[in-house]
């Protein structure tokens, strides 16, 4: 099986959205873990929010210029059947049109 890495974008980053009350937190959480059940065993690591980014250059740091509001790692035969496990995420519910960018991760010679 080959791993994916799904990046998840949004309009807002989690630090920056008005924070949820208890029951929406607890039906969208319901949603995210529903759906990662139905991944079941491929699931590598179901990843976390993220926030605070900052972008590293040869000439120093900058603020992150992405919406980068989080990721996943799992496992797939191949790109098809990851896709197909993107688009039925949760993610892609959520409000101001958020999306998933699916990667494969490719192996390193001699790792």
């Amino acid at each position: 099986m080959t791993r994916y890495l799904f990046i998840y974008h949004a309009p807002m980053t989690p630090e920056n959205a008005a924070p949820p009350t208890p029951e929406q937190t607890q039906e969208v959480m319901g949603r995210w873990m529903a759906w990662a059940e139905g991944v079941g065993e491929a699931m590598v690591d179901f990843g976390t929010p993220l926030a605070g980014g900052i972008q590293v250059t040869a000439d120093g740091e900058l603020p992150s210029v992405r919406d980068v509001a989080g990721y996943t790692l799992l496992e797939a035969d191949d790109m098809d059947a990851a896709l197909d496990l993107a688009r039925n995420h949760p993610h892609l519910q959520m409000p101001g049109g958020c999306t998933i960018e699916v990667h494969e991760a490719q192996a390193v010679p001699g790792m």
